[in-house]
């Protein structure tokens, strides 16, 4: 596979000639992380169930000097997954790393008022999308011969009660198991697999849980030890890092990037 640098105008980032794919591309931390991972270099192939939100990010990395492609879609389909794979392959020759960033929430509600259908969604995404992402994306890079990295997305609810609803904290534990599974699993043949522990970022999705609820924004800035959520892109810095060689001997972890709510943790 070619390893020309591929990002904006002669800049030999820090992913410099790595392909990428990046689920959950539209907005948030997944389109920071798709501008990120362009600006340093990468070629990324980008996933989201929104076409137009996604191909316009497309569109700016593009106009910047980057390379990148949209494939619409959901995790949560496996042949959806299989079809982004295949397309970073066909269109930039192979893939180095993946951040699996795409995930879904819903305001908390109690366990017993939880729907069926939030359950299922909840798991459906977090959890199957995790697992149809691995699926696809390990035999290329173990194909590959080059070994590869791979960045998935917990949250502070993977490790803790945090007070959100319990399928979502039940879905981001299964991601770290999952990821510490893999990385075990797949060590020896040089594929690196981590996740962040992610705490409260201004996402799309916090955003509009704070214009329903208002009460919620202090709510989500308390625990925190920098008294302030997350930007997007401070994320897609830590995904970025996990995903290029300086983290080469790091595998297996769950990295925290959640303005000290692990510090304060009183158990995990």
């Amino acid at each position: 596979m070619s390893r020309e640098n591929t990002g904006a105008g002669d800049r030999q980032g820090l992913l410099a000639g790595r392909v990428a794919m990046i689920t959950g591309a539209s907005s948030g931390i997944g389109a920071a992380a798709a501008r990120l991972f362009a600006a340093e270099g990468a070629a990324v192939v980008l996933m989201a169930r929104r076409t137009e939100k996604l191909k316009a990010v497309v569109e700016e990395i593009t106009e910047r000097g980057g390379r990148a492609l949209a494939v619409p879609g959901d995790v949560a389909v496996s042949d959806d997954v299989r079809r982004v794979v295949e397309s970073a392959v066909e269109h930039f020759g192979g893939l180095d790393c993946a951040f699996n960033n795409a995930g879904y929430a819903t305001l908390e509600s109690s366990l017993h008022e939880t729907a069926d259908e939030v359950y299922e969604r909840t798991m459906d995404v977090n959890v199957r999308g995790t697992w149809n992402c691995l699926k696809h994306q390990l035999p290329v890079m173990l194909a590959s011969g080059r070994g590869g990295s791979i960045v998935n997305t917990s949250s502070t609810a993977g490790r803790y009660a945090t007070g959100a609803s319990v399928p979502y904290v039940a879905a981001k534990h299964a991601v770290l198991g999952m990821t510490r599974a893999a990385a075990s699993e797949y060590g020896e043949q040089g594929i690196r697999v981590n996740a962040l522990v992610v705490g409260t970022t201004r996402s799309e999705m916090i955003e509009e849980a704070v214009r329903q609820m208002p009460v919620l924004e202090q709510a989500f800035i308390a625990p925190q030890i920098q008294k302030r959520m997350a930007d997007p892109a401070e994320i897609a810095e830590a995904a970025a890092w996990l995903c290029s060689d300086r983290a080469s001997f790091v595998t297996g972890t769950a990295m925290p990037v959640d303005g000290g709510i692990s510090a304060q943790a009183k158990s995990g």
